[in-house]
C-alpha cells in the first residue's frame, strides 16, 4: 500500500531527529527510501518549504518528494493528491498528525496514520516482512545427531 505523508510532521515525531537540523529533511529521505524498497511500498513524501542543506535532495523508484511552495502547505497538497487519485485512495495510507489530513484520508477512503503510529514502522517494519535472522542454538547431543547423520568428520563423505 503506497503511502502519502506530511514530513514534517514525521520529522517533529522522531525522537532522534529535530526540525532545527539543517540536513533534517535528507534524513528523513534516506530512511524513507530504505524503509520503501524493503516493504517495496512507494510513498511520496510532501514538506512544506525545502530548507537550504549542503546535500542535494533525490527521489528514487520507490520514493518521490515533493516540496510544495507557499502559500499552499504539506496538508494542502495531500489533500489535492487525494482528490487527484480519487477511486484509488482507498489502495494509498496519508501519514499525518494533522486532524483535518486524517479526516480528509478518511473520506477519501485511504487509510489513516499519525506521525507517532508509522515511526515503529519506519525503524523496525511489520516483523511478517523480516526474514528471521536468528539461528537457533543445538541442543546438546543434536550436533552428535547431524555429525552421524551426515558422517562429517570420520572420511566417510558419500555422494548421491
Amino acid at each position: 500500500m503506497p503511502y502519502l505523508i506530511d514530513g514534517h510532521n514525521l520529522i517533529a515525531a522522531l525522537p532522534d531527529l529535530s526540525l532545527q537540523d539543517p540536513d533534517d529533511e535528507q534524513e528523513l529521505i534516506r530512511r524513507m527510501n530504505a524503509y520503501c524498497q524493503r516493504i517495496r511500498h512507494k510513498a511520496i513524501l510532501f514538506f512544506d518549504r525545502g530548507r537550504s542543506s549542503s546535500r542535494p535532495y533525490s527521489s528514487g523508484h520507490w520514493l518521490r518528494i515533493r516540496f510544495v511552495r507557499p502559500p499552499r502547505t504539506a496538508d494542502d497538497a495531500i489533500r489535492a493528491e487525494l482528490d487527484r487519485i480519487g477511486r484509488e485512495a482507498p489502495n494509498w495510507t496519508v501519514v499525518s498528525s494533522d486532524r483535518e489530513v486524517q479526516l480528509a484520508a478518511r473520506q477519501a477512503g485511504a487509510r489513516s496514520l499519525s506521525s507517532r503510529d508509522f515511526i515503529g514502522q519506519i525503524d523496525q517494519g511489520d516483523e511478517s516482512e523480516r526474514p528471521d535472522k536468528t539461528v537457533p542454538a543445538l541442543g546438546s547431543g543434536e550436533l552428535d545427531e547431524w555429525l552421524s547423520l551426515f558422517g562429517a568428520g570420520d572420511g566417510d563423505e558419500q555422494e548421491n
